[in-house]
């Protein structure tokens, strides 16, 4: 018995997932910001929901380091250097915006370990160095946020809350960019699978009469099309078209009609003059 063909998963475009997922922790963030400058909201009783937004805040703003690192390990896979440089840069830039970000998120997220002072990172390392661990826990406790100077603490790390909008529209542009370098080594590497795929069923690529185009876009989506010169016949074109679809299956790529998704009959559009997309089809 074989496992069924799953027909996406994830983890084929990780990329794709760090992207979505910014989105969304960015928008937990921007929402987190809005309400810490509300009055408190009273049907919680006593709690101030400005101070329990501000924990929202934290939360969100470290998920955005998660979505950087799983860009990043895709750009190491495809040895996109300049990208992967350039996304880092970008992560330490954030990281001194918010100091202590990640510290305060752990403080917050393993209380149990920290209200203790047997955290680990900072308070690993003062007990480490002979500290006593209830003064360690002493003195990496105390969150809170402060409307009047517009500040989030705890213990030794403070962040400004007015440094958050901008760091996080430059961390999130980074991981567009990061994921845009990958989207486009995809359709490139696509795009020569694609050729030769095509070569070794013997149609050519060659500039001849309704060859076949892969060209890359601005959007980096691979596009197949066939030069129609006028002089070539409709039954000519179908033909070729039809080789053309049939090379590309073998190879485990498939056409895909920009306007009728659902199309059946790609070899059809393509014939008729059609730039259809190229995607691998699944395993």
């Amino acid at each position: 018995m074989t496992n069924p063909v799953v027909g996406w998963s994830p983890a084929d475009h990780p990329e794709a997932i760090a992207v979505s997922e910014i989105q969304w922790w960015e928008r937990a963030a921007e929402l987190a910001l809005l309400r810490i400058h509300d009055s408190d909201d009273h049907r919680i009783s006593w709690f101030s929901s400005r101070q329990i937004d501000a924990r929202q805040l934290i939360l969100a703003l470290r998920q955005l380091l998660a979505a950087v690192s799983l860009v990043d390990g895709r750009l190491q896979e495809l040895g996109l250097d300049q990208a992967m440089n350039a996304l880092r840069q970008a992560k330490q830039e954030y990281e001194r915006a918010l100091p202590g970000l990640t510290e305060v998120r752990n403080a917050l997220m393993h209380f149990e370990a920290w209200a203790l002072g047997t955290g680990h990172g900072p308070q690993k390392r003062r007990v480490a160095g002979g500290a006593p661990a209830r003064e360690v826990a002493s003195e990496f406790w105390g969150f809170a946020y402060d409307p009047a100077v517009e500040t989030i603490s705890l213990g030794p790390y403070t962040i400004a809350v007015t440094a958050v909008a901008g760091a996080v529209a430059r961390l999130t542009d980074a991981v567009y960019t990061a994921a845009r370098a990958v989207d486009r080594r995809n359709a490139v590497d696509l795009g020569a699978d694609a050729k030769n795929a095509l070569t070794a069923q013997g149609v050519s690529t060659d500039e001849v009469s309704s060859f076949p185009r892969l060209i890359v876009g601005s959007d980096n989506r691979l596009r197949l099309s066939l030069s129609l010169d006028g002089h070539d016949e409709e039954a000519e074109r179908r033909a070729l078209a039809d080789r053309v679809v049939g090379a590309l299956h073998t190879a485990n790529i498939r056409l895909i009609c920009p306007e009728l998704p659902n199309e059946r009959d790609v070899a059809g559009s393509l014939a008729r003059g059609g730039s259809l997309f190229c995607e691998r089809a699944p395993h």
